[in-house]
C-alpha cells in the first residue's frame, strides 16, 4: 500500500500517527462506538423484511397461537422475522441487545468523563456533543422499541403520548401533530420508522464524526504519572498498534453481543400480542434507560390545576418533561459553572482522580443514587409482587428516599474522598505498610514501612492544591460599590463549599524530610534489600 499510494508520506499530513493513551477506562467510549456499528449492521438486515405499516391484516404465519388475529403489518412482519426468516430472531435480539449496550456504554462513558474532569477546557464542546449523543440514543431507542407495534411497545407509546399532552397549553396540539390526529392514529409507526432508520442515525453519525475529530484535534486526555504532562501524550500511535487493538476490540464487542443474543431472550413480542389501545400489559416496564422517568411519574403526587379553562397536569409534566429538561440543562451547563466557580480557565489534558475533587464526586454519586431510587420506583409493582411488599409503602418510601438518600450519599462520599486524600498524603510521607512486624530491644512492636517508588510518589502528588479564594472587595478605592459584588460574593461562598475539606498535597520539603526519616529510622529501611523485601504495594508478599 505504501509503494502504490504513499501512505508513509500521508502520515505526515494526516492523523494516522496520532498517539492514544492506553487505559481500560478509555475503552468505554469504544464500546459505545462498536455497539453503534453492530446496530447499523443488524438494523440493515432487519429493514429487508420489516414493514412499517399500521394497516390491519389477519395473521396466518408460523406462530400458531396468534393465527387468525387482526394485527398491523408492522407486528405481523416482526413475527415473520422472528419465526420464518432464517437468523431473523437472532438478528432481532442482536439489534436489541446492542441498543441496550450502546446506551449503557454512553452512560458509563459520560460518568467516567464527569468523575475525572475530562470535560474541562478545551473539551466543553465535546462534552456537549456527548450529551447530544446520549439524548439522540434515548430517542432512537424509544423509536426502535415502538416499531413492532406489540402490546408492550404500544403501552410505552401511550406513556409518551401522556407526557406530550401534559405540556401546558400546547400539549394537545403537539400530540395531534405527532400522531396525525387522535392517539394512536395510523401514521406513527411509519413516522417512527423514518426517524429510526434515517434521520436519527444520520444525526448520530454526524455527531460521532465531530466527536472523534475533536478528540484527534485536541488530543486525548491521560492519567497523571511519570513522563505525562499537559504538553504530551504517552501511548500508542493510531497506526498500526491502536488500530489493531481497536479492531480486535470490535470483534470482542460483537461476539459478546452475539453470545448474549443467542442465550438471553429479549423482547418476546409474541408473548404480548398485538397492540390494542383498550388493553395494557400487566407489569409492563420500559427499557432500562427510560425507567427513571416512569419511576418519577409513579411517585409524583396527584397535582392537577385548572385555570384559564385548561387542565394543567403537573403530576405528569414535572416528573416527566421537566425532569428530563432540568437533567440535560444541568449536565450541559456544568463545565461552565465549574469554570466560573473555580476561576480556572487553563487548558487541562491530565485527568483527575475522583477523590481529588470531593464535592464534584459527591454530586455525581448523589445523582446516581437519585436515579436508582427513580429506577426502583419505576418497577414498584414488580418489586411489590416479587418481594410481597405493599405497593403504597414502596411508593411512600420512594417519595422520601429520592430526597433523603442523595443527601446522605453526598456527604458520605465527600467524607470518604477527603479521607482518601489524607491517606494518600500519609502514604507519600510514611510509605506503605509492609505487613512485617518487628520487635524492638525494649519489647515494643511496630510495623515496618517501605517508601513509595518515585513514580508512585509523583502520581499521588501530581494533583493541584486548593486555590486561594479571596473575599471580593465591596467598594473600590474611591468608595464606589462594585456592580458585581453580589455575584462575586455568591461565587466566593459556593467556591468555599466546592473546595470544602480539600487536603493539600505534601510539598517537596515534606517529601525530602520523609526520605531523611526513612534513612535515619531503624524501623524504616530505605530500600528493600536482600535481608528484607516485605510486601509489594499491591499486597503481594515478596520473598524475605
Amino acid at each position: 500500500m505504501d509503494d502504490r499510494i504513499g501512505l508513509a508520506a500521508t502520515n505526515k499530513l494526516m492523523a494516522v500517527r496520532k498517539v492514544f493513551p492506553d487505559h481500560w477506562s478509555f475503552m468505554l467510549g469504544e464500546i459505545a462506538l462498536w455497539s453503534f456499528v453492530v446496530l447499523l449492521l443488524s438494523g440493515t438486515f432487519l429493514t429487508f423484511w420489516f414493514q412499517p405499516s399500521m394497516a390491519e391484516v389477519v395473521y396466518d404465519g408460523a406462530y400458531q397461537p396468534l393465527r387468525g388475529l387482526e394485527m398491523s403489518k408492522a407486528y405481523a412482519s416482526t413475527l415473520d422475522i422472528s419465526f420464518e426468516i432464517r437468523g431473523g430472531l437472532l438478528m432481532r435480539q442482536i439489534h436489541h441487545w446492542a441498543a441496550m449496550l450502546f446506551v449503557a456504554a454512553i452512560v458509563v462513558h459520560l460518568l467516567r468523563v464527569f468523575f475525572t474532569g475530562a470535560y474541562r477546557k478545551p473539551r466543553e464542546i465535546n462534552w456537549t456533543i456527548g450529551l447530544g449523543l446520549f439524548t439522540l440514543a434515548l430517542i432512537e431507542g424509544f423509536a426502535g422499541y415502538s416499531l413492532p407495534d406489540d402490546l408492550l411497545s404500544g403501552t410505552g407509546l401511550r406513556f409518551v403520548d401522556g407526557l406530550i399532552r401534559s405540556i401546558p397549553i400546547v400539549g394537545s396540539y403537539i400530540e395531534f401533530f405527532v400522531f396525525a390526529g387522535e392517539f394512536p392514529g395510523d401514521l406513527i409507526i411509519p413516522r417512527l420508522y423514518i426517524a429510526h432508520v434515517f434521520i436519527i442515525p444520520g444525526l448520530l453519525l454526524g455527531l460521532i464524526a465531530a466527536h472523534m475529530m475533536l478528540l484527534v484535534y485536541q488530543k486525548h486526555t491521560q492519567w497523571p504519572g511519570p513522563g505525562r504532562t499537559n504538553d504530551n501524550v504517552v501511548g500508542y500511535p493510531l497506526l498500526p498498534q491502536y488500530a489493531a487493538k481497536a479492531g480486535g476490540f470490535f470483534f470482542i464487542v460483537f461476539g459478546f453481543t452475539a453470545l448474549m443474543s443467542a442465550t438471553f431472550q429479549i423482547n418476546p413480542i409474541w408473548v404480548y400480542g398485538p397492540y390494542n389501545p383498550s388493553e395494557v400489559t400487566a407489569g409492563s416496564q420500559p427499557d432500562w434507560y427510560m425507567g427513571f422517568v416512569e419511576g418519577a411519574v409513579r411517585i409524583m403526587p396527584n397535582w392537577e390545576l385548572t385555570f384559564f379553562g385548561l387542565t394543567w397536569s403537573l403530576n405528569v409534566f414535572i416528573p416527566g418533561m421537566m425532569l428530563l429538561g432540568v437533567l440535560f440543562m444541568a449536565l450541559g451547563a456544568w463545565p461552565f459553572i465549574e469554570t466560573w466557580l473555580t476561576g480556572d480557565r487553563r487548558e487541562h489534558h491530565l485527568l483527575q482522580r475522583p477523590r481529588d475533587v470531593p464535592t464534584r464526586t459527591a454530586f455525581g454519586v448523589a445523582g446516581i443514587v437519585m436515579y436508582a431510587v427513580f429506577w426502583i420506583a419505576g418497577g414498584n409493582d414488580i418489586v411489590a409482587t416479587k418481594f410481597h411488599l405493599s405497593l403504597n409503602a414502596i411508593t411512600i418510601f420512594s417519595r422520601i428516599a429520592w430526597i433523603v438518600l442523595p443527601v446522605i450519599a453526598f456527604f458520605a462520599t465527600r467524607r470518604i474522598c477527603i479521607g482518601l486524600q489524607r491517606a494518600d498524603a500519609e502514604r507519600v510521607l510514611h510509605g506503605f505498610e509492609t505487613g512485617v512486624i518487628e520487635r524492638s530491644i525494649e519489647g515494643g512492636y511496630s510495623e515496618r514501612h517501605a517508601p513509595l517508588t518515585p513514580g508512585s510518589q509523583y502520581s499521588l502528588t501530581s494533583r493541584e492544591n486548593k486555590p486561594e479564594i479571596a473575599l471580593p472587595y465591596k467598594h473600590d478605592a474611591n468608595g464606589v460599590r462594585h456592580k458585581s459584588y453580589g455575584l462575586e460574593k455568591l461565587r466566593y461562598k459556593l467556591a468555599n463549599f466546592y473546595f470544602y475539606g480539600a487536603v493539600d498535597k505534601p510539598t517537596a520539603h515534606d517529601v525530602e524530610h520523609a526520605a531523611e526519616h526513612f534513612a535515619d529510622h531503624d524501623g524504616h529501611p530505605v530500600t528493600l534489600g536482600e535481608d528484607f523485601q516485605g510486601v509489594s504495594e499491591t499486597g503481594v508478599p515478596k520473598s524475605h
